[in-house]
């Protein structure tokens, strides 16, 4: 008889906590499904709006300022709590037989799938405003995605095993982004962009073949959810966040939450330009910055868990927003050592690990600060907030970078760190770590 089995057996609810629970959680009926979700949501991000797109514009010849502008049409990613009430509410009603989710969900991978084809055949060389149009339907479509997974991960397993579900999500996004990154960026170097985006396109197969073979999670049953109409499941979201924490801590919640990534994600748009103007090939981005990086961020993100877990949110998010600024001046060694590879794997060693850390540690501390009522809208919320300022900012880094340097662009991103700073300062003492009372009781 397993662990888990025994504790079913004896009327408790089986443990995910600690090395144990990672292996208990993996042999759970879902978490290969949720690998292979998290696979499908992270394949399609850099090559429409990160990375691997302005790497092709800038082999394509287009200047600096025009990449940085064509990266906004990836901005679906940034307004997907927009529609979310929707995916909560209502089935994909061609696909409805699948259920709420699943309906959703295949739907969802396919419109990837489409986009990520059609973004193989277009030529923007020639005029960039059919490649804005797909990236704006493969962004839709891929923000859409985001969403279905991160409410089915929710609703699919209890509460004490969403850190694990959570945990193989992760795997598996980190590896969608290995190939997105790293592996379309060395099909360009070989056999040239449509072969690139066509195998992305072709890899799409393994998350749809995963929803029509995974189970449709349970509907919720609270009394709140059945009590939403068309209008409320819109504007409830929002109201009970604000009631739970207050008009003024909630805004500042938010800004905070909006700026804590801005230095690492201003860099985001330029990092593939920089590379290439530094003298790196597309072989040795896709294997120092999407090879390499991706696991480092593994590594980052798993030191975060452990720090979290230990010395709690208020300590380590001060930790983390320093991390992500200070790793910016990293790139300064390239900057100065252009071409040598060992100033690169520097780089993006300090770069990586920072932003592995930060990204659990935010996750972690916007989890705690979602209504388990709605938990998909009011998360899909912060994790927009926490890419809109950044990604904004990054559409325009182009026009500074020409007008000055890349040195003076990274040394003024990391100084982008203070008002973030500010924010938690006045935050700090009424942070509530877990377990812990809120600050009025």
């Amino acid at each position: 008889m397993s662990a888990e089995t025994g504790a079913a057996a004896a009327g408790e609810k089986p443990s995910y906590k600690g090395w144990a629970g990672i292996r208990r959680a993996f042999g759970t009926p879902s978490a290969l499904s949720m690998a292979v979700f998290g696979f499908g949501c992270g394949l399609p991000f850099l090559p429409i709006a990160s990375l691997t797109l302005s790497t092709r514009l800038r082999d394509a010849g287009l200047d600096l300022h025009e990449i940085g502008l064509i990266s906004l049409a990836s901005f679906f990613y940034l307004f997907k709590f927009l529609w979310a009430p929707l995916l909560d509410r209502y089935v994909f009603l061609p696909l409805g037989l699948l259920g709420r989710r699943r309906s959703w969900l295949l739907a969802a991978q396919a419109g990837v799938a489409l986009g990520l084809g059609a973004l193989a055949f277009v030529r923007p060389e020639l005029g960039v405003m059919p490649l804005v149009g797909w990236v704006l339907f493969t962004s839709f479509a891929g923000a859409t995605q985001d969403s279905v997974v991160d409410a089915y991960r929710i609703e699919i397993a209890p509460a004490n095993a969403q850190a694990a579900l959570a945990a193989t999500y992760t795997l598996g996004y980190r590896i969608g982004l290995i190939l997105g990154g790293a592996g379309a960026l060395y099909l360009a170097d070989f056999a040239g962009w449509t072969a690139a985006y066509l195998g992305m396109a072709a890899l799409m197969a393994l998350p749809l073949l995963a929803t029509l073979l995974s189970r449709e999670p349970a509907a919720p049953e609270t009394s709140v959810q059945r009590r939403i109409d068309f209008l409320g499941a819109f504007w409830q979201p929002f109201s009970s966040f604000f009631r739970n924490n207050g008009v003024v801590f909630g805004v500042v919640l938010l800004l905070f939450v909006g700026l804590f990534k801005f230095p690492d994600q201003v860099i985001g748009v330029m990092a593939g330009p920089f590379y290439l103007d530094s003298g790196y090939s597309k072989a040795d981005i896709a294997t120092v910055s999407k090879l390499y990086g991706i696991w480092a961020g593994i590594g980052g993100a798993f030191l975060g868990g452990v720090c979290v877990a230990a010395f709690g949110f208020r300590r380590m998010l001060l930790v983390a927003a320093l991390g992500v600024a200070l790793s910016n001046l990293a790139f300064l060694l390239m900057a100065n050592h252009p071409s040598e590879i060992w100033a690169f794997y520097a780089a993006i060693t300090a770069d990586n690990v920072a932003q592995g850390f930060a990204g659990t540690t935010l996750v972690a501390f916007m989890s705690s600060l979602t209504d388990r009522d709605f938990t998909a809208t009011q998360f899909a919320l912060m994790v927009s907030l926490a890419n809109l300022p950044g990604k904004f900012a990054g559409g325009l880094s182009g026009y500074l970078v020409e007008a000055s340097s890349y040195a003076t662009f990274f040394t003024l991103s990391a100084l982008t760190v203070v008002p973030t700073l500010l924010l938690l300062a006045w935050l700090w003492r009424r942070i509530r770590e877990p377990g812990a009372a809120s600050p009025g009781d």
